[in-house]
């Protein structure tokens, strides 16, 4: 077998519309360019929801292109709050990710933004599940910029001690702000502490001439403007790249694209359509719940010509010496 017929870069940060104000990726189309492109592997990475998750699954695998379901998370570390990347490697991690996203929502005020404290991912369940370091924009990209670097790598320690190899140290080349400083002080810890190094692209649309649409949206999604300085500002090299494009990108890391090309073969699970489940309704007494529904139905509308009829019995007893 070729060797190009299975080393292909795989793209495992898809970023499609259901991150909002974030991605600009539609699903139809990433399936018309994962066909044309016979791209073997994707993987879903949307913003703090996994709404997109069985409609990706659905349509990218009919055209042979494996699927894999993740999500970035909000977590929480002091006063930090930033997104880490987590994907489902089987079934029970899928259900522990759907539960931590869900989690974020729930367990915070209404006013606070969607977010987990990061000694949840040191108290949970973790097989199942992998993690990445995240993108400058991260959590830990963040903390970098803070200069906490002695925090991020007792993080990384403790990342490493609970989900083993499991665990990915992200390397990125966007040309992004900082993002090579970052890089390097990755490929450091990843030497010190022996934490596997994956070469990762963000992809928010799929060609790079969407890049100023995107910055738009961006800047709608963050309430701010395009000639605005101090605002979040990507690259425009985040599009969907093919294998050639990121195979040079990375030719001097081989080990980091070695991990993306084997990431696909960790991963056996993808989710699948299901009909809704409704509550049962049905009681021994009341009958089964077409029935109930039927006699509620009747009920509420003899209810409602009970008052009406009442009401204009009311109008005539006031008004009845003007009837005779």
């Amino acid at each position: 077998m070729p060797e190009s017929y299975y080393k292909n870069f795989n793209h495992l940060k898809i970023h499609s519309q259901y991150s909002i104000c974030e991605g600009a990726v539609k699903i139809d189309e990433l399936k018309d360019s994962a066909k044309e492109l016979k791209i073997t592997t994707l993987g879903l990475c949307d913003t703090s929801n996994l709404c997109g998750a069985i409609e990706f699954s659905e349509k990218i695998s009919k055209v042979g292109t494996q699927p894999i379901i993740g999500t970035q998370i909000n977590f929480k570390f002091e006063n930090t709050i930033g997104l880490l990347p987590l994907f489902s490697l089987n079934e029970n991690g899928y259900k522990k990710i759907i539960e931590l996203s869900s989690k974020s929502f729930l367990d915070n005020d209404e006013i606070s933004e969607p977010h987990l404290d990061i000694n949840c991912l040191f108290e949970f369940e973790t097989s199942g599940i992998a993690i990445f370091s995240g993108t400058i924009f991260g959590l830990f990209g963040k903390l970098f910029d803070k200069g906490k670097f002695s925090e991020i790598t007792t993080l990384y320690q403790k990342l490493k001690e609970n989900y083993n190899d499991r665990f990915y140290l992200e390397i990125q080349r966007h040309n992004d702000h900082n993002e090579n400083s970052f890089e390097k002080f990755n490929l450091s810890q990843s030497n010190n502490i022996k934490i596997p190094i994956i070469a990762t692209n963000e992809v928010f649309y799929l060609t790079k001439d969407m890049h100023e649409a995107h910055d738009a949206l961006i800047c709608i999604g963050n309430k701010t403007y395009i000639n605005e300085k101090n605002r979040i500002k990507y690259s425009n090299e985040h599009y969907l790249k093919n294998d050639s494009e990121m195979t040079r990108l990375f030719a001097d890391i081989p080990e980091a694209l070695e991990n993306n090309y084997n990431f696909p073969f960790r991963c056996s699970f993808r989710p699948l359509f299901s009909k809704p489940i409704l509550p049962n309704i049905s009681s021994s007494e009341g009958g089964n719940a077409s029935d109930i529904i039927k006699k509620d139905s009747l009920n509420g509308l003899i209810e409602k010509f009970k008052k009406f009829f009442d009401l204009k019995i009311d109008e005539i007893e006031k008004n009845e010496k003007y009837l005779w």
